[in-house]
């Protein structure tokens, strides 16, 4: 519609308090009460935009979360330009509470060029989103079944409240009545909510930024089912970005998890325009800690 995205007037609409620092606040907050990782990739994104010309465009970043984010104190977002050259140019972003750094971050932007070698994988063939039912739309399926658990409808009921700035279509949700393991292998359309429209391309960057760390790690958990999850959070993040898209246009996110150990799962993923064209490829690494005793059923 032509309502404006909330992910550009307030998520990612930060406060420049000097020439390379800025402050942002939070829209959104897990129920781990836990700053949402994608929310600080996205700002540092931002922040980096914001020390580069308007002809350079962001071709990759490379994070790292060091400290548990404080809900309820904003961020600060130091910028250094750690090089300028004629081609790419790459700035450093740590982001600061309480007088010390939470995540660290290289991003890289390049200034247009043509080259001969090009390919790209094949976008998985899948129904299109106008086919598929939201998040939002599952949820409410789910909890018209009288035998779930009353635990997990209150959970159930929790997730359908927040307030996120994102749209999601599962192309194939999982069971959630059933503890099976299933392939470490996810896919659904993604958009921002909201209109954004043709403008810097960066500002659709870091509006993926943000959008690709939902229920990304989750991939790893899917093998993994039977499980109760104690702990997870992100340690680093990776994106790197290929061609020109729209962030509030549905995308095909791909994800999966080829290897979980040692209490952290590595998880894979790919935005694919309507078209076939891939526009994103991301990587992130978490912990992940679980109680050692299967779960009962939710039913």
């Amino acid at each position: 519609g032509d309502l404006r995205s909330v992910l550009i007037t307030s998520v990612l609409n930060l406060e420049r308090l000097e020439v390379d620092l800025f402050r942002g606040q939070h829209h959104w907050v897990p129920a781990t009460q836990r700053l949402f990782g994608g929310q600080i990739v996205g700002q540092a994104l931002v922040a980096a935009a914001h020390a580069v010309s308007c002809d350079e465009q962001v071709h990759s970043l490379h994070c790292y979360f060091v400290r548990t984010g404080d809900p309820k104190v904003p961020v600060l977002y130091q910028v250094e330009r750690t090089r300028t050259g004629k081609s790419f140019s790459v700035r450093s972003v740590k982001a600061i509470q309480h007088g010390k750094p939470i995540f660290t971050c290289q991003a890289s932007f390049q200034l247009s060029q043509e080259s001969p070698v090009q390919h790209q994988f094949t976008m998985p063939t899948v129904p299109p989103p106008e086919e598929l039912l939201t998040q939002e739309e599952l949820i409410q399926k789910f909890l018209q079944n009288p035998n779930v658990a009353e635990g997990y409808r209150k959970r159930l009921t929790k997730i359908q409240a927040q307030d996120v700035p994102i749209d999601i279509k599962p192309v194939n949700p999982p069971d959630i009545f059933s503890s099976e393991p299933q392939e470490p292998k996810q896919l659904f359309w993604v958009r921002a909510r909201g209109y954004i429209g043709e403008t810097d391309m960066k500002v659709h960057c870091c509006v993926a930024a943000y959008i690709s760390d939902y229920a990304f790690l989750g991939t790893a958990l899917l093998p993994h089912r039977q499980y109760r999850v104690k702990f997870m959070v992100s340690l680093d993040h990776s994106m790197w970005f290929h061609a020109p898209f729209r962030a509030d246009h549905w995308m095909l996110y791909e994800c999966e998890s080829p290897w979980a150990g040692g209490c952290r799962g590595l998880v894979q993923g790919r935005l694919w325009r309507r078209d076939g064209v891939l526009a994103v490829t991301c990587a992130q690494e978490g912990v992940i800690r679980v109680e050692q005793t299967p779960k009962q059923s939710k039913l």
